[in-house]
């Protein structure tokens, strides 16, 4: 990492966007900002500044850059982002200075960060050391992150909403993604027979020779999904992870056993367009008693110390694979972003903004 002392004045790039995104994100919808910060915090301030190491790229941040969303005020995690303003997003970094007795100049900080190559964290709010265990720091933006946008996402939705049963049959759709890679794996792990669907043949084969799943498919490649699922779940599908919504969801309800259960993590299908909806067959769901939850990684939490405990067993004995996808460099946040809802990426997609 570049060496920076307390007190010098720094250039800082940073990325924010120029207006609201309504539909899918484009390279021109972003900006590139360069500013000098000083290296210092005012006297009597509890003031933290960060060098970021880390950034995770989440789905979930294009609803906080519409100009209306539901999501504004579900929760503050998902509050709207304002144009040119700073993005806020979770992360790893080292500090600088600070002004805060919990944080020393040199302490590896876990939590929010920015879109930028520094951050100023107001009273060192949603910033906490971290000890990383002998891991990459890029796991903790990834499989280990206590926020839950991936690793918590995946095993909490899977085990604390779905509650599988061994042998029990699982689909998962984007299955190559940062969480439905790991709710695979869980569940393969677990005992439970998994399909997972993606969008090429290299992430179908990712999914079947090296995560372990025992099929999958293309659905770009298959035209009526209800019948894939069909040929796939002959008889039936237990556990629905769902991260796309829509036509996929759809397909799944029809097929579904009774007394399904469906986690609908994300629905990625609707970021970009908000008039695909789905719309099962309200029958279905009656009569076979389908159970369909929405839930939030912050729903979660009363489960972190299993999930940590299973999880960090799982890494040590070579049972689960970590896949990421990072780019480097401030500059590559931008395409990094759009990639999400291209499919470009396959695992967790990360940004490295800095040698540790």
């Amino acid at each position: 990492m570049e060496m920076v002392s307390k007190g010098m004045e720094v250039i800082n790039k940073y990325v924010t966007i120029k207006d609201h995104i309504d539909g899918e994100p484009q390279d021109s919808d972003f900006e590139l900002k360069v500013t000098a910060l000083r290296l210092r915090v005012e006297p009597g301030s509890d003031d933290v500044i960060v060098k970021n190491l880390h950034v995770s790229i989440d789905p979930y941040q294009l609803n906080r850059m519409k100009s209306c969303s539901s999501s504004h005020k579900a929760i503050n995690f998902a509050v709207a982002i304002s144009p040119g303003m700073d993005i806020d997003a979770y992360g790893v970094g080292r500090v600088v200075v600070s002004g805060n007795q919990e944080f020393e100049e040199g302490d590896l900080v876990v939590g929010l960060i920015s879109w930028g190559e520094y951050s100023v964290v107001k009273g060192g709010n949603m910033l906490r050391k971290l000890d990383p265990m002998g891991f990459p720091l890029s796991y903790h933006v990834g499989i280990l992150e206590k926020k839950g946008f991936s690793g918590l996402t995946a095993y909490g939705g899977l085990f604390q909403i779905c509650k599988p049963k061994k042998g029990e049959k699982v689909f998962v759709s984007a299955a190559s993604g940062s969480v439905g890679n790991l709710v695979g794996q869980y569940a393969k792990l677990f005992g439970c027979y998994v399909v997972g669907s993606a969008g090429s043949e290299r992430k179908v084969n990712l999914l079947k020779e090296k995560l372990g799943f025992d099929d999958a498919f293309n659905y770009k490649e298959e035209t009526d999904l209800k019948s894939t699922l069909k040929r796939y779940f002959p008889d039936g599908i237990d556990i629905y992870f769902d991260n796309v919504g829509a036509e996929m969801l759809e397909a799944a309800v029809a097929n579904m056993s009774p007394f399904g259960r469906v986690a609908v993590c994300g629905t990625i299908s609707q970021y970009t367009d908000n008039g695909k909806r789905a719309a099962p067959n309200m029958v279905d769901i009656v009569y076979k008693r389908i159970r369909i939850q929405g839930f939030l990684a912050a729903d979660l939490m009363n489960g972190y110390a299993d999930f940590i405990s299973m999880t960090r067993d799982y890494l040590n004995d070579g049972k689960i694979h970590v896949i990421e996808d990072i780019s480097q460099g401030v500059e590559s946040i931008p395409s990094a972003f759009i990639g999400l809802f291209r499919g470009d990426n396959v695992g967790k997609k990360i940004v490295k903004i800095a040698d540790e």
